[in-house]
């Protein structure tokens, strides 16, 4: 007997998920659905629940395919091949799960290394594509899975047919499921290209009614005691779903659908700025399933506007905002310039600043910061009182706009690292990544049976085979898996916080970049911690740390104000790397600098400016670190240029504070890394 199933009809709520997983069902052309949700919202259970509900299927006894023997014609080679015909049988639907450390060997399939040895043929051992045809592949949390894993699974719910041409083996059979994808969006976003793939896309939230919530709880607790009697009682709603789904399949074949709905859902796809068409033939076949479930011969608008906030959920798009005007373009309604505003901005470019060695700014002095507008420094910035450890002088500025970042990481070398996440591919001690060569070295014990093969080939003529076996293996044949996946990486922030980066809004862009890259850092499960340096030290804010939230508050909460301790900061940053090295000397931190290059304390006898390049050089030395200096100095008309000079000083990527105000900040990372 196998395991009890809680019953899809007993689930309370959830209305829209149950009504995509019925649909998929009655119609697999929809492509799947992708449930997106936070944690314990009945997501697997729903799935698994559908599995007992779908009616038994007749299969060719024996076949690891499911071969349908009421279609011969899509017969795999086994079950064409038997002379004494097939035998048939009925089973229950597959609910196949895919485990997040599955290789591609395990999904695809591939060589079936017993008997290669044993006899010395070749043939395919199926993988968990074959299980799933004609059944149900329920990948949880699919936007933690590596990314190729991802494209084998979507590219065989896209043709229907999953093909291997690997380790000397050639096959290529039928793979028709219905593809059911679970995540929790905090941890991490699919690629929108393969995003797309899925066909319908449903957002679940935690029940917020009252008395369906204690109903929920009543129902669980009436399982628990006694899951047979709970299944039984909702026997007859299950069996009435069934038949449902099965007259809906029956009918959907000669369910039509009138030219002047294609209209309709064309403007729908527009208006919401989907790109591509797979939006439009989803709604389509999903709408055809939605009216052969009521039992309509025809589709309806209202069958199209049920089904197309599925399918556009995670397609839709913002509309891009239309360009600014032309700079000389008339406008009546503007209001004059100022002459005297504009004098005064002459004047303040063409101000020699002081020596770096001595003065910042007025914020050096404890003075208000110039302001680029009414509000610029009171509006972006509080005051905090003097009991939780600031100064009267000090600064707090709110943390400007969030983005979306690109994607950066680092170069992929020989070393072979543990760990997990999103970021940068490399080799891994451990059975799971892609297989992407052998080695003779013997490390992890995940024997690659295609090399291994073709390293024992030569010489089995010349041993002799006292034990049966086809092919005689020596310990030198031996030959083990290379494998690639994904890991997180560690960044490093180094702030100047400094009175200077108060000014015309600088602190506010900065924090705004930052928290971006603090957001995508947790999707690709980095490290990241953060160093600032202002008035006569320099201080480890953030250790490193996976939390956004913590990340969030801290840096929300840094102040700013006071001299430039550069040469403080870089001893500082120093120190955090050398420690997390210690640790993990396979890592590969990446280190952001976000200064304008000035400095004016000192932390030995020589000038400020002359010690921080000096050791910059000597923090540059370790190669295992990447560098990136972004220059926040105002671009006037006069321009020091320090940034610069301590980008040169630690052979670091440089880039100016424009670049820190756009979408491109990690942009600037990828183009230094890659």
């Amino acid at each position: 007997m196998y395991n009890p199933v809680y019953p899809f009809s007993a689930l309370i709520g959830q209305e829209r998920l149950k009504r995509a997983l019925i649909l998929n069902a009655i119609n697999p052309r929809i492509g799947g659905v992708l449930i997106r949700g936070e944690k314990g919202t009945a997501k697997s259970t729903a799935v698994r629940a559908l599995g007992e509900l779908l009616p038994e299927i007749r299969v060719v006894a024996g076949c690891p395919y499911s071969c349908d023997p009421d279609q011969p014609q899509s017969f795999c080679g086994q079950c064409r091949n038997r002379a004494d015909g097939v035998q048939v049988r009925l089973r229950r639907i597959r609910v196949i799960t895919l485990p997040l450390n599955a290789t591609e060997d395990r999904v695809a399939g591939g060589i079936d290394f017993n008997l290669a040895v044993k006899t010395g043929l070749r043939s395919f051992q199926p993988g968990l594509l074959a299980k799933a045809h004609r059944g149900i592949l329920y990948v949880d949390e699919v936007n933690l899975l590596d990314d190729h894993i991802v494209d084998i699974i979507l590219d065989a719910a896209a043709s229907g047919r999953n093909s291997v041409e690997r380790e000397g083996v050639s096959s290529c059979h039928l793979s028709r499921f219905i593809l059911v994808g679970t995540m929790n969006p905090e941890e991490g976003e699919l690629r929108p290209q393969l995003l797309d793939r899925f066909g319908l896309c449903v957002e679940v939230v935690s029940e917020k009614d009252l008395e369906k919530r204690a109903a929920l709880m009543h129902r669980r607790e009436a399982y628990d005691r006694d899951p047979w009697g709970f299944i039984r009682r909702f026997q007859a709603e299950n069996d009435n779903l069934t038949r449902q789904i099965v007259s809906a399949r029956s009918s959907l074949k000669v369910v039509s659908f009138p030219d002047h709905l294609r209209r309709l859902v064309s403007e729908i796809c527009t208006e919401s700025n989907v790109a591509g068409h797979r939006a439009d033939l989803v709604i389509e076949q999903a709408a055809k399933a939605a009216a052969a479930l009521k039992g309509h011969p025809e589709v309806t608008v209202e069958d199209v506007q049920e089904v197309a906030p599925l399918a556009l959920a995670h397609r839709k798009r913002e509309t891009a905002p239309p360009p600014p005007p032309p700079k000389h373009e008339h406008n009546p309604e503007r209001p004059p310039e100022n002459p005297e505003g504009k004098q005064q901005e002459r004047e303040e470019h063409e101000q020699p600043e002081q020596d770096q060695a001595h003065s910042e700014g007025p914020l050096e002095t404890g003075e208000a910061p110039p302001s680029e507008g009414p509000g610029e420094a009171q509006g972006n910035s509080e005051e905090r009182p003097q009991a939780r450890g600031f100064d009267s002088a000090d600064q707090f500025f709110d943390v400007g706009e969030t983005f979306k970042v690109k994607k950066f990481a680092s170069p992929k070398d020989r070393v072979f690292r543990r760990g997990s996440g999103r970021r940068s591919r490399t080799r891994v001690a451990q059975k799971q990544g892609r297989y992407v060569q052998s080695t003779i070295n013997r490390n992890t014990g995940d024997v690659a049976f295609d090399a291994t093969l073709r390293a024992a080939a030569p010489y089995q003529l010349k041993r002799k085979n006292g034990s049966g076996l086809a092919v005689i293996l020596r310990p030198e044949d031996i030959r083990e898996k290379i494998r690639e996946r994904r890991i997180g990486n560690f960044v490093l922030f180094v702030v100047d916080a400094s009175g200077s980066m108060g000014a015309r809004g600088r602190m506010t862009a900065s924090k705004g970049a930052i928290k971006s890259l603090l957001l995508d850092a947790y999707q690709k499960r980095d490290h990241v911690a953060m160093v600032s340096f202002r008035k006569d030290d320099a201080v480890l804010n953030l250790p490193p740390t996976a939390s956004i939230e913590l990340a969030a508050g801290l840096l929300k909460e840094m102040p700013v104000g006071g001299r430039t301790p550069l040469s403080a900061g870089l001893v500082k940053s120093y120190e955090v790397l050398r420690n997390y090295l210690v640790r993990d000397p396979t890592a590969r931190p990446i280190v952001i600098f976000i200064t304008d290059g000035k400095a004016n304390v000192a932390l030995g006898d020589k000038k400020p400016l002359e010690e921080s390049l000096e050791l910059a050089v000597r923090l540059a030395a370790d190669e295992r670190i990447r560098f990136i200096v972004v220059d926040t100095e105002s671009q006037g008309l006069l321009h020091f240029g320090l940034a610069c000079k301590l980008a040169g000083a630690m052979n670091a990527q440089y880039f100016k504070t424009e670049d820190l105000k756009a979408d491109t900040l990690l942009n600037i990372a990828k183009e230094n890394v890659s």
